[in-house]
C-alpha cells in the first residue's frame, strides 16, 4: 500500500520541519521555473542567456538539485520571468503551536 502524505514529504521523510518547509518551497519554485522553460521551449544555453545565468545552474533547476539553489536565488530567477509570485501563511491553530512547542 502506497503512502499518502497530507502535508509536507519531506516531513514525512523525516527532516526538521524548518528544513522540510525550506526543501519544500525550492522544490515549488524549482517547478515553476521548469515550467517556464518548458513552455518557451528553451534550451539549457537559451534559458541561461535568458535568466543571465551560467549554464550549470539551469541544470541543477531541471534536474532538481534543491540543494544547490537557495529560495532567494529562484525568486530572482522568478522575477526575471515577468510572472507574479503569490505567496501565503496559513496561521497554526493554538493545538499546532502547543505541540510545536512540545516538540522542540
Amino acid at each position: 500500500m502506497a503512502h499518502v502524505t497530507k502535508g509536507n514529504v519531506f516531513r514525512d521523510l523525516g527532516f526538521a520541519r524548518e528544513q522540510a518547509e525550506d526543501l519544500a518551497m525550492r522544490t515549488y519554485l524549482m517547478a515553476e521555473l521548469r515550467k517556464f522553460i518548458k513552455k518557451d521551449k528553451m534550451k539549457q544555453a537559451r534559458a541561461a542567456e535568458f535568466f543571465g545565468i551560467p549554464r550549470p545552474k539551469i541544470s541543477y533547476i531541471e534536474n532538481g538539485k534543491i540543494d544547490k539553489l537557495s529560495i532567494d536565488y529562484l525568486v530572482r530567477l522568478l522575477s526575471k520571468t515577468g510572472g507574479r509570485l503569490k505567496y501565503s501563511f496559513k496561521q497554526p491553530t493554538k493545538r499546532q503551536v502547543e505541540a510545536a512547542q512540545r516538540a522542540a
